[in-house]
């Protein structure tokens, strides 16, 4: 659930030897890699997931950005690449596999259709590609902007191809923006068990044509005790399942099996004993309203029931359990494009296990227990993979007893949430604060936290928050593996403005790299005992601890021992520290361009456009002879305030003195260039090093940096053995 936060505006500006898994990005592709002595973080996934940055393209790479209501910030990653019509993105398949699933986002109000192209041969069929789910507005909600960008399409490939195989996508007119691509080589259809009734004998219509409402009715009632069979097919419901209790509902598997639907069971009660296997529910919810039962399930299967192999998507949850669900397993599950919870057990769940699922493009909690009425307890959420949230948290306990979340990773949350949430944020009465011990075990979090527009300030990678109420119960957090957050890793707050204390917290065993800020932020009194947390790439400094409201109580936090990285402490509690970037150089006179990635309209020979920022004088850089003009251009990774240039030739002299005429263009986005410096003669005379000094104006603000050059009097060509950048003039 999206938080709402009381804080006054005022609240802006306040007077180990870890055993978590590490984090691997190899060829685009995200995975958790556990040592020994721990689990993997995260789903074993039927599909492998390869991103768009990383393939091969002719469009444009966006991002990365962590800026609410943008696209590149609901992306995977926080980058995608743009097509235009014609452009396309290939990628290199990681896998056996005879199907795809493409994560996309087209412009508001537009529909298309993608060619595909396997190993250079165009395939007959298209992937159909739309605005239509996407674009959600929610202004009821507070902090909230236009969100949920991007929709997911399949296509079964009709083929099989191998690892190393290439897979293109190509727009055929209406811009595309691709985020990642899902591999899968998915099994044949099953076959219909014996004994179960199929629901075409009680008349469903499989070309989706017809309503196939009362044949799933006749179907359960027929099936009492046993199974229900669906076979392969589309499949029209036009109202929702109730009464159902006693029975299996089956499918011959996710990609043939697909019943269309945006309510499928809204039932408040239920005897138990129902399991649901292997079919796709997709529906047609294109807006979060929340007073409509738009769900996969909405209320109870009860006690003893299970719902695995399903493909969830287009609904506004999965899952809004109420009532009895004792004992409940939902596993193996795939849900996508939600307008809001991906899974909220509504109070009262006991025993409920939800693991090993994939939940992506969810527009509000993909997670979350909330006990409401009564106390979810005993439950769980495990080795389930979460990826882009967008308005809300990957995982969020609000309330509950004897809480596990263990063993999920979760990536890229947006605005208004963290990667996991233990709270005391009630919502509505009557609530059941946390109590007992709430178990956070093995969690991976990779650019997870985010900006919050109510508190114009940012949420934590975990974050623990007394909202409503004081958290009393033992809050242990152990084995935790944060990467990458734009912000802080570890948050206490308590949300509500109130100042109600943390307490009882253990944190044991975590590894934090690269976060933006800070590692610790304690906004609220209480106290947390640390150990065996070790830190690098730290952006600011290693604790913001400036409680909320001031005077409401101090934070302690102990040091258990075996902690490195992070002890220093942020001074000014009336400003908050601004994201690092991770770890940055604090010299101010770095060259900002050494080592960063470099193209050129054209190169000669050897002399490639790497040799220019190698920090090396006597490599460089050499474009296409006789081609003017002839373009480098530099990614400077963030913008900065750049204000001066040196640009080099080798310094032997061999090298004569030469004239090159250049213009200095800077972009933010890579893609709009202006003008920094107009054309201009600059003089490299080996009597003087071969150095030369540009200086810039100082509006200048740019990530990529272009040198285009008209002219060299010494060369047919443009030559640079070293493009530097500084912040000094």
């Amino acid at each position: 659930m999206a938080a709402v936060r009381s804080l006054p505006a005022a609240a802006a500006v306040r007077s180990l030897p870890a055993a978590a898994a590490a984090v691997a990005l190899a060829a685009g592709m995200l995975v958790a890699v556990a040592p020994a002595a721990h689990a993997a973080a995260g789903a074993n996934l039927p599909f492998t997931s390869v991103e768009a940055e990383a393939a091969t393209t002719t469009g444009t790479r966006t991002g990365p950005d962590y800026t609410q209501g943008t696209l590149a910030s609901e992306a995977s990653g926080r980058q995608a690449v743009r097509l235009n019509s014609g452009q396309r993105v290939e990628f290199t398949a990681p896998r056996a596999a005879n199907a795809v699933n493409l994560s996309y986002s087209v412009p508001d109000g537009q529909t298309g259709t993608l060619n595909v192209y396997v190993n250079g041969v165009r395939l007959a069929k298209t992937l159909a590609v739309t605005s239509k789910y996407s674009y959600v507005d929610t202004g009821w909600i507070a902090g909230a902007k236009q969100h949920h960008f991007f929709d997911d399409a399949r296509l079964l490939l009709g083929q099989n191809i191998q690892a190393g195989d290439k897979v293109a996508f190509e727009s055929t007119g209406t811009q595309v923006t691709v985020d990642v691509a899902d591999f899968e080589q998915v099994a044949a259809a099953a076959s219909q068990p014996a004994g179960s009734v199929s629901v075409t004998s009680k008349g469903a219509d499989p070309s989706g044509n017809g309503d196939s409402t009362q044949a799933f009715r006749d179907a359960i009632s027929a099936a009492q005790g046993g199974t229900v069979w669906i076979p392969p097919g589309d499949y029209k419901l036009t109202s929702s399942l109730s009464g159902v209790q006693n029975v299996t509902l089956l499918g011959a598997g996710s990609w043939y099996s697909v019943v269309h639907t945006s309510r499928f069971i809204d039932q408040s009660s239920s005897s138990g004993n129902v399991h649901i296997n292997n079919f796709a529910v997709i529906g047609e919810v294109t807006e979060r309203v929340d007073s409509n039962p738009d769900n996969f399930v909405n209320g109870s299967l009860g006690p003893n029931s299970s719902v695995s192999g399903m493909w969830i998507q287009h609904l506004k949850c999965g899952f809004w359990l109420t009532g009895d669900n004792d004992n409940l397993v939902v596993e193996n599950n795939r849900v996508l494009d939600t307008t809001a919870d991906g899974l909220n057990l509504n109070g009262n769940a006991h025993g409920v296990q939800v693991r090993n699922n994939f939940l992506r493009n969810q527009g509000d909690d993909s997670l979350a227990m909330w006990s409401l009425n009564s106390p979810d307890t005993n439950s769980s959420f495990a080795n389930n993979t979460i990826s882009q949230p967008n308005l809300a948290n990957g995982i969020a306990i609000y309330g509950g007893t004897d809480i596990s979340v263990k063993n999920n990773l979760v990536s890229d949350t947006n605005a208004l949430g963290s990667g996991i949430a233990i709270s005391n944020q009630k919502f509505l009465d009557p609530f059941s604060p946390l109590s007992g011990t709430i178990t956070v075990d093995g969690n991976t979090l990779v650019r997870t936290g985010a900006m919050n527009p109510n508190w114009n300030h940012p949420m934590g990678a975990l974050r623990v928050d007394s909202y409503d109420s004081a958290i009393n119960a033992t809050v242990n957090i152990t084995n935790t593996t944060i990467s990458n957050s734009p912000y802080s890793a570890f948050e206490f707050v308590s949300g509500g403005g109130q100042g109600y204390a943390v307490r009882n917290v253990n944190v044991t065993g975590a590894t934090v790299q690269n976060t933006g800020t800070v590692v610790v932020q304690a906004e609220a009194q209480g106290a947390a005992v640390f150990r065996d947390v070790t830190a690098t790439g730290v952006g600011a400094a290693g604790i913001y601890n400036c409680p909320y409201p001031a005077g409401s109580g101090s934070f302690a936090l102990t040091d258990g021992g075996g902690n490195s990285g992070w002890s220093s402490t942020w001074s000014d509690c009336s400003s908050w520290p601004a994201p690092g970037q991770g770890n940055p150089d604090p010299d101010p006179n770095r060259n900002l361009a050494k080592g960063r990635p470099a193209t050129a309209t054209g190169t000669q020979d050897v002399y490639t456009p790497g040799r220019a920022v190698d920090g090396d004088a006597n490599s460089y850089w050499e474009s296409t002879n006789n081609a003017f003009p002839q373009s480098l251009t530099v990614d400077l990774g963030s913008s900065y305030a750049a204000r001066r240039l040196v640009l080099k030739l080798p310094p032997s002299s061999a090298w004569g003195a030469r004239t090159q005429t250049v213009t200095v263009l800077g972009s933010t986005d890579g893609s709009a260039y202006s003008t920094v410096v107009g054309s201009t003669g600059y003089r490299f005379d080996p009597a003087t090093g071969n150095t030369v000094t540009v200086p810039l104006p100082a509006s200048t603000n740019l990530r990529y940096l272009r040198l285009t050059v008209t002219a060299n009097n010494g060369w047919p060509a443009a030559q640079f053995s070293e493009v530097e950048a500084y912040l000094t003039s």
